[in-house]
């Protein structure tokens, strides 16, 4: 029990350390002046690319704070190397 607890609390000290490290800005989720088209658009993008990246590992995704999921993705994207574009097509599919 111990050491899963240490581990985990080691994974987040080292995700929250990678994240705050990182150069780049968070991928926008969405803005006000995209379309209904677009983002119905953007959501079947980031579903195939959800199943062709994500989906070989991971079942259908849940819902989560975009804020929450910019981090997973960016964990993630190292290991599956996931494109910025996918990335932020992704992010958008899992926080709509």
């Amino acid at each position: 029990m111990k050491r899963s607890l240490v581990f985990f609390f080691v994974l987040a000290v080292g995700i929250s350390a990678f994240a705050g490290s990182s150069n780049k800005k968070e991928p926008s989720v969405v803005t006000p002046a995209v379309h209904a088209t677009d983002a119905d658009t953007m959501r079947a993008l980031g579903e195939q690319r959800f199943r062709a990246n994500c989906g070989r590992c991971h079942a259908a995704p849940q819902k989560f704070p975009p804020r929450a999921m910019s981090t997973v993705l960016r964990h993630m994207r190292v290991r599956a190397t996931i494109t910025d574009e996918d990335m932020r097509l992704v992010l958008f599919y899992m926080t709509q």
